[in-house]
């Protein structure tokens, strides 16, 4: 385990504490740090907002009367499910005035597949859609047990409800996501399909487009009102390829196009002058391309960039 230092995790040294005793709860924290941010991410769909909520469980595992803690992982596990359950009430009342579609904030995840967990579940952003449509409750029981493997017992000593309670909240969120998403495509065939959309896009190719779709494709763009973007997600085959049509002369003029792995999928960075500025993905089934996601708020492609 790499060891990573009580500076490194932004907190200095003082007077008052041990510097060796905050090494050693650097250490501690830095092996669980991944898996940490993993739950938040899941949990909110932002990665700022997950990697904030991580500096806070940092904060208070400092602070906190470490010696009486038995099992550390758990401990900070339990603090930033609690943080997180809090955070995704408070971001459900933003959203509602949110300007425009709102999209899961995209996460690199070329070095890290499964962003901390051992699985790569709820991390795809068609899933972390559908999971936006749960109680804060229900998404965290899923998460944790979809993606972290968590037992029931656990689950329900962190969220704070009996074992039966928590098998029913998971089994609920699981029914509503393999009832509300179509069997994927495999990751190579949804590269495949990204590529020939970007392609078809670029040059207006309405029949290309269309044949591209599935009949009920819904197309989002997230700008956050920071950016000119569709306030409206648009629906069917033949609007969304017109859609596309209607702003290809001028919207790709002097774009490059890098690909990268983002949630688990391909996606494609769209940038200008070296400047990513928007990230592109499809989510896409036998019937073809259900959905194409633009990423076009500056505040939330930071955790992206183009390769080098």
């Amino acid at each position: 385990m790499r060891k990573v230092s009580a500076g490194a995790m932004g907190v200095a040294d003082t007077e008052s504490g041990d510097p060796e005793d905050l090494e050693q709860a650097a250490v501690v924290f830095g092996g669980v740090r991944p898996r940490l941010f993993g739950i938040a991410y899941r949990m909110l769909g932002s990665a700022t907002e997950a990697e904030d909520l991580v500096q806070d469980v940092w904060l208070r595992w400092q602070a906190y009367d470490r010696a009486t803690v038995d099992n550390p992982a758990a401990f900070l596990a339990t603090t930033i499910t609690r943080l997180a359950l809090n955070a995704a009430r408070s971001a459900r009342a933003r959203r509602e005035t949110y300007v425009g579609p709102w999209l899961p904030e995209p996460v690199d995840t070329s070095a890290d597949p499964h962003l901390g967990a051992e699985r790569g579940e709820a991390l795809e952003l068609a899933v972390l859609l559908l999971l936006e449509r749960l109680t804060p409750t229900e998404r965290a029981a899923y998460v944790l047990r979809e993606a972290f493997d968590y037992p029931y017992r656990q689950i329900a000593d962190i969220i704070r409800l009996n074992e039966p309670a928590v098998r029913q909240l998971v089994s609920r969120a699981r029914k509503h996501v393999l009832v509300e998403r179509r069997t994927p495509v495999a990751k190579a065939e949804q590269r495949k399909l990204l590529t020939a959309f970007v392609a078809a896009a670029r040059v207006g190719d309405l029949t290309a487009l269309e044949e591209l779709f599935a009949l009920d494709v819904i197309s989002y763009s997230d700008g956050g009102g920071a950016v000119r973007a569709s306030r409206f997600p648009v629906v069917g085959a033949s609007r969304v390829a017109k859609f596309h049509r209607a702003f290809a002369s001028h919207f790709w003029t002097g774009v490059d196009v890098a690909y990268a792995s983002t949630n688990g999928q391909s996606a494609a960075l769209l940038s200008r002058d070296g400047e990513v500025f928007a990230v592109l993905t499809v989510n896409a089934s036998e019937q073809g391309i259900d959905q194409v996601l633009w990423m076009m708020n500056p505040a939330k492609i930071t955790a992206v960039s183009a390769p080098p």
